[in-house]
């Protein structure tokens, strides 16, 4: 019986490892689509699409290893909680990797010609972003709470330049008909980052769940929010944004 529980815990703790090594996976994957985009670069935007199909495989498999241990361990309590996690963990982290490849996407169209203004606000929330993704997947290994409140705060930041961004390019394209279509395209691409980092917002949401026992919508953000996301990969601006 001990020799079971202790392999038990070895597989909640390879699925934690596999976990980490998912966020880590897809954290890349939107550094690599940020610094496509502030260096015009298509080359690093295919290597993004291309690594899309790795990340799936790696949910994948960890979603198959949670069910492994669901049906033949009939985990308990603190067990169960870890596992249901994972699994509601993985789903978010890989739509970080879908937006990932959104964002490289909108870089390849916009990799031809000089952007209208340069790009500040924009690599700010993908550095906010990304660091937030790191945070979480620490979060979830270490069962910090503190770095659930960080992450969450980091939030507060990423929506506030995502509102900065709507109303600074809606401007541009106002004044000159001239920037609409890149306008549209930097509009999209901080409306990714935005939504990204909602999801990472689930991450930690669900570490406390999992430490606590109890689920709240901890992010300002989530606690206004009542339109359910669609499930396409690309999402249409709520308005106009930024650069």
């Amino acid at each position: 019986m001990r020799r079971l529980r202790e392999n038990f815990e070895e597989q909640i703790e390879q699925i934690q490892v596999d976990v980490t090594r998912l966020a880590s996976f897809v954290t890349e994957m939107l550094a690599n689509a940020m610094r496509a985009l502030g260096e015009q670069n298509t080359a690093l935007a295919d290597r993004v699409i291309i690594d899309d199909d790795v990340a799936d495989e790696l949910d994948l498999h960890i979603e198959q290893q949670c069910m492994r241990l669901l049906a033949l361990q009939q985990p308990m309590a603190k067990d169960l909680r870890v596992i249901g996690t994972a699994l509601k963990v993985i789903a978010d982290l890989e739509r970080v990797g879908d937006y990932s490849v959104d964002i490289a996407k909108s870089a390849k169209i916009l990799a031809d010609e000089p952007y209208f203004k340069a790009l500040i606000d924009i690599p700010r929330m993908g550095e906010i972003t990304i660091s937030m993704t790191r945070m979480a997947a620490r979060a979830f290994v270490q069962q910090d709470l503190d770095l659930v409140r960080e992450v969450i705060e980091q939030d507060d930041e990423v929506d506030r330049l995502w509102s900065h961004l709507l109303d600074e390019v809606v401007d541009y394209m106002r004044d000159d008909p001239n920037v609409v279509l890149q306008g549209t395209h930097l509009l999209l691409v901080a409306r990714y980052l935005e939504r990204c980092a909602d999801h990472v917002v689930n991450v930690a949401e669900r570490v406390a769940y999992m430490e606590t026992g109890r689920f709240e919508d901890l992010a300002s953000s989530h606690q206004s929010k009542t339109a359910p996301e669609t499930e396409g990969g690309t999402v249409p601006p709520e308005g106009a944004g930024p650069a």
